[in-house]
């Protein structure tokens, strides 16, 4: 059925204008690689839904127990409020997904939506004083929000989106040191391309340090031995040539999104002469 809804092409006309809608209403940069999880070194969407999932799952079960009517409303509106910038994150990830992904999480979101306003619904019902509506309101809400979870799982877990998309690529790297190159034949501020074990690596080199990280991008596997080499903040840094993520090239640190994690460096050192990398 999900293999289905990634290849039902009649959601794209839907889903290129909300992504254009994404991208105009967020058009700082700043404000996207917020969203993303730059800052933290970790995608931000999965942090901030737990604050309303929990207290969604807690209001209901508090609705299931006598007396409990004041700390379930409670519950209901902490989850509804931060549920907002929740799907705001939500919505800056999927607008840089790629179309099979972001076709599924056109109906995850849908799914969430209809979630939120059934728990605004059940909110306004419990203010208003009719306490058994807005129990009925908010299990519904829970069960549209469940499904939009369980599709949000498979985007994670099936899809991949999100996720470090290099960091399988360490499981094919033997354990030991590898050789790369003699360093007398590196040139000065130029990725390269190398192979460990048939796995890209980016080589670089500013003066006397060398950096070897995975040279799939860890946002979509885009080739960053392509990329451009730019200065951030007066650090030196690499951009993908796909959609844009920019990480230091000594340390891997994302600094700009769409990716929200870093890029894997490996450990470096010379021996007679001989650049040699092993896994972190």
């Amino acid at each position: 059925m999900l293999t289905k809804l990634e290849r039902a092409s009649g959601l794209d006309r839907v889903g290129d204008r909300i992504q254009s809608g994404v991208f105009a209403v967020l058009r700082g940069q700043r404000v996207r690689d917020f969203l993303h999880g730059v800052w933290l070194g970790h995608p931000l969407h999965p942090a901030l839904v737990q604050l309303p999932v929990g207290a969604w799952v807690s209001g209901a079960i508090l609705d299931l127990l006598p007396g409990q009517r004041r700390a379930a409303t409670v519950l209901v509106a902490v989850g509804t409020a931060s549920a907002v910038p929740a799907a705001l994150a939500g919505a800056n990830d999927w607008a840089s997904l790629s179309r099979e992904q972001r076709r599924v999480g056109l109906v995850h979101a849908m799914a969430n939506t209809v979630g939120m306003a059934l728990y605004a619904g059940s909110l306004a019902a419990r203010l208003s004083g009719r306490h058994n509506v807005g129990r009925l309101l908010g299990f519904s809400g829970l069960a549209a929000a469940s499904s939009g979870a369980y599709l949000g799982g498979h985007l994670a877990y099936k899809q991949a989106a999100g996720v470090n998309q290099g960091v399988h690529e360490l499981h094919r790297i033997e354990d030991g040191w590898h050789p790369i190159a003699e360093v007398a034949t590196l040139p000065e501020s130029t990725l390269l391309t190398r192979q460990v074990d048939d796995v890209p690596v980016v080589v670089f080199r500013d003066g006397d340090e060398i950096t070897v990280m995975l040279e799939r991008c860890a946002h979509q596997s885009g080739p960053l031995g392509e990329g451009r080499v730019t200065r951030v903040d007066g650090r030196t840094c690499v951009v993908c040539p796909w959609h844009g993520s920019t990480f230091m090239l000594n340390g891997g640190e994302v600094v700009r999104g769409p990716a929200g994690t870093d890029q894997q460096v490996l450990p470096t050192r010379v021996v007679s002469g001989v650049l040699q990398t092993r896994l972190p």
